[in-house]
């Protein structure tokens, strides 16, 4: 799995672990081996920008997810099709401003969005209640299961 984690943002952050988790969150989706992305790291003004060009919106958000070639998590009877999941533009400097409002740190409201986008490149959306349980169900086992540095290596 080949994850580019370009740092833009003008902000330290651990690109190395953020690359680590892109490729956990992909074994886990059971991609195939050859998927790629880029995980795109945005100053405010960037990610502002893109929130009004993409989504209409205007200022600043957290996480923006652009899929490219429409695949979809493994299962242990399917061929896995390869290819390029995607982009996904994320503002270290919004996580910042609501990581207290959540618990935590930084880092961990910058884990929580990779893999909220990474499962947007997956398809999975949040809009009604259905999606949203199920989405955000994933999120929160990846989460844990990421915190677990036995889970990690596998």
């Amino acid at each position: 799995m080949t994850v580019d984690v370009l740092n833009e943002s003008g902000v330290d952050v651990d690109v190395a672990a953020l690359t680590s988790l892109c490729r956990f969150v992909m074994r886990r989706m059971r991609l195939h081996p050859q998927t790629e992305m880029t995980l795109r790291l945005v100053d405010i003004d960037t990610i502002a920008v893109l929130n009004e060009q993409w989504m209409g919106k205007q200022g600043p958000t957290d996480v923006l997810s652009f899929p490219m070639d429409e695949l979809t998590p493994g299962r242990d009877d399917d061929e896995r099709e390869a290819g390029y999941l995607g982009d996904i533009a994320l503002c270290p400097q919004v996580a910042e401003q609501q990581a207290p409002a959540a618990g935590h740190e930084r880092d961990d409201e910058m884990n929580l969005l990779t893999v909220h986008g990474i499962l947007h490149l997956l398809g999975y959306d949040h809009a009604e209640p259905e999606e949203h349980a199920e989405m955000f169900g994933i999120q929160g086992r990846l989460l844990l299961e990421w915190a677990d540095p036995a889970l990690r290596e596998q």
